[in-house]
């Protein structure tokens, strides 16, 4: 949400008022078109006909379908391709994050239940299908993560890189079965 601000302004007598209404005036005429303006058809520009590709800043919240909840998860990214993280709740996407090379995000206001988690990785993000367009890779992590309810939280840290000694192990997936 946009947060407005209200600014006073002096008040200025009519003869700087006057003055400064003519330099308006001969501005407006000295910047507009000499021929009028014609009609523009609507017509699609290649943009708007194509997914485009962008980086979004590290820890933007790509879909958000279940939320309001205290748990909190931390994903550490160590690896050098950009990633998004996915939990689903039974059949639902509930949350996906994108989480940048060498970055870590934390996400809040997870809802209480048993989620699976899925990421993926690579490069040249496509914001239409939420998915990398080059050199992607799709990967679910075996254990569902369980996010309690009061009196505590779930507080939960994951890693998308390898880590010694570390107690997730993860399967390939089909990129069909990535919730994007």
């Amino acid at each position: 949400m946009k947060s407005l601000s209200l600014q006073r302004r002096a008040r200025l007598p009519v003869a700087v008022l006057a003055v400064l209404s003519a330099v308006g005036a001969l501005l407006v005429a000295l910047l507009a078109p000499a021929q009028p303006a014609q009609a523009v058809g609507l017509v699609p520009t290649a943009a708007s006909i194509t997914c485009a590709t962008s980086r979004p800043p590290n820890g933007t919240i790509l879909y958000a379908g279940i939320s309001g909840g205290l748990g909190r998860l931390t994903i550490v990214n160590g690896l050098s391709q950009d990633g998004v993280v996915a939990l689903v709740r039974g059949s639902s996407k509930a949350i996906s994050v994108y989480v940048r090379a060498r970055s870590s995000t934390t996400v809040g206001n997870i809802k209480d239940g048993t989620y699976t988690i899925y990421f993926t990785t690579g490069s040249l993000f496509s914001v239409c299908n939420g998915r990398f367009t080059r050199g992607a890779a799709y990967w679910r992590f075996n254990d569902r993560l369980p996010f309690v309810s009061p009196p505590g939280y779930t507080v939960a840290t994951l890693t998308l890189q390898a880590v010694p000694g570390g107690n997730a192990p993860v399967s390939q997936v089909n990129p069909g079965d990535f919730p994007a």
